[in-house]
């Protein structure tokens, strides 16, 4: 029966990552061009002042962006530091986490379109509500941020945040090949063990919990969501590793709605970025910014349930349908190359810092 188990467990583990892999090479690709095409001195340009055009420009331009919670700090810090207001760049470190075009890509594949639809409309909402209200902060509340741009010991496992070199190159041709080298080297080995891991947690979920779990749960739908806040909080977890875990809790019954809350509030916050939030930003704005994020996220996945329940949309009935449509061999070879490209990024990783390290 072990063994029986294990075989289960494996086979629950490769097809999420078959699932998800096509996509993911998808949402890299166009993270790298993003990162190629989009001057970082058109965002800080943009990005200054303390009003709400600022405001709406960051939490817009966060959107598409692949950073997690802790590598988007370095890069907000960045941005303050560059005359960004506290409104920007707040709303920048909530919208960037919380999805990305890899992480959307991922959502379309395992849940459904209208969940795909509905988290960067959730994630641009909550960082514009977090960014106005940050405004409102009195400006000696919110500390200078320090020379150094590198927050210490995010837990990301990467070189989060790091600009890359090759972007001060002028030509197209070699902008393209610095994003794109960018995306699939430290980007990728900046989540793609937390991918993993989220791919090994979405098998076991499968293969070892009940069916209907949070079915029958007492406190109703109010409960699961509340349970997925508490547990999204303080964990680390990037939004692209967030969506095969959700999508196998919803396979277990959990709603829509509970499962955004998870996919807004996992990605934005962890208890280590926290704290260094609050040590390089003050407690007001860190206040702010999670309570902005609890707020909405309970909004947001109330609302989830309502539009589901609206549309007739059935999300246990149509998930994962998408990949049907992909060749058996389209989804292999793509598991396969996204594990070697992770391996080869980690590893150039590692070696990278412990070349620093001497």
């Amino acid at each position: 029966m072990p063994t029986q188990l294990v075989l289960k467990y494996s086979l629950e583990c490769w097809e999420v990552l078959r699932e998800a892999a096509p996509y993911m090479l998808f949402g890299f690709f166009v993270a790298g061009m993003l990162k190629a095409l989009l001057p970082e001195t058109w965002m800080t340009r943009h990005l200054g002042g303390r009003g709400p055009l600022s405001v709406l420009k960051a939490a817009l331009i966060g959107v598409p962006l692949p950073l997690c919670s802790c590598g988007v700090l370095p890069a907000a810090l960045g941005l303050r530091r560059q005359g960004a207001g506290a409104g920007a760049t707040t709303a920048f470190m909530i919208s960037t986490p919380e999805t990305g075009v890899d992480s959307l890509a991922v959502t379309y594949a395992m849940i459904d379109p209208l969940m795909t639809a509905l988290r960067p409309v959730a994630a641009f909402i909550t960082a514009t509500v977090a960014g106005l209200a940050a405004n409102l902060l009195p400006e000696r509340m919110i500390p200078a941020p320090p020379v150094s741009l590198a927050p210490a010991s995010c837990g990301c496992g990467g070189g989060c945040g790091n600009a890359p070199a090759g972007m001060q190159r002028h030509g197209l041709a070699a902008r393209v090949r610095s994003g794109l080298g960018e995306s699939f080297g430290e980007m990728l080995a900046d989540v793609g063990g937390w991918l993993m891991a989220g791919i090994l947690v979405a098998g076991a979920i499968s293969t070892f919990l009940p069916e209907n779990l949070f079915l029958g749960l007492p406190g109703g739908e109010l409960t699961s969501m509340l349970v997925m806040l508490l547990v999204g909080v303080p964990m680390y977890v990037c939004a692209s590793s967030s969506t095969p875990i959700a999508a196998s809790l919803i396979l277990k019954g959990l709603s829509p709605g509970a499962a955004l809350v998870f996919l807004l509030a996992g990605p934005a916050t962890n208890a280590t970025t926290l704290t260094v939030m609050a040590r390089t930003f003050g407690t007001a704005l860190t206040g702010v910014y999670l309570g902005a994020i609890v707020v909405c996220s309970l909004a947001f996945g109330y609302l989830a349930n309502l539009v589901y329940t609206a549309l007739g949309f059935n999300i246990h009935a149509v998930l994962g349908q998408v990949t049907e449509a992909l060749p058996g061999w389209l989804e292999t070879a793509s598991a396969l190359l996204l594990l070697a490209l992770v391996a080869r990024a980690m590893l150039a990783n590692r070696r990278s810092r412990g070349q620093h390290a001497q």
